[in-house]
């Protein structure tokens, strides 16, 4: 599935953080880089439960590609709606291209694009 480069939205995301939610962000960040999921999660995952749109999104690319976590598509699908609820664009693609692909949900083109549309009307 085409994803936005990891690095590349992470960078972005910064902007949106308080002082503390960014250090522990980072802190996560730097985790991920160095492949100890297990403080990734114990960083990102309160973010992502105190609704940080960022962090939901994030998780949800960890669960959907297996990375530090065991595959598992409920999950992702979880955590790209709560961003995608939010309005990240990136979340909403992402969890289009679940819907579209049959990916942990039923195969639905008609949710895909709704999905989608919803992203391409806030441009």
């Amino acid at each position: 599935m085409p994803r936005i480069t990891f690095a590349l939205a992470t960078m972005l995301s910064f902007m949106a953080f308080t002082p503390v939610a960014a250090q522990d962000y980072q802190k996560g960040y730097d985790a991920f880089e160095a492949g100890d999921y297990a403080t990734v999660m114990k960083k990102w995952r309160p973010l992502a439960e105190q609704g940080d749109a960022d962090a939901q999104y994030f998780l949800a690319l960890m669960y959907d590609n297996g990375r530090g976590v065991p595959q598992d598509y409920a999950e992702a699908i979880k955590w790209y709606r709560l961003a995608a609820e939010q309005g990240f664009a990136s979340a909403q693609t992402n969890l289009g291209i679940m819907y579209a692909f049959g990916y942990g949900v039923e195969k639905s083109y008609v949710d895909a694009y709704m999905l989608f549309y919803k992203k391409l009307s806030r441009h």
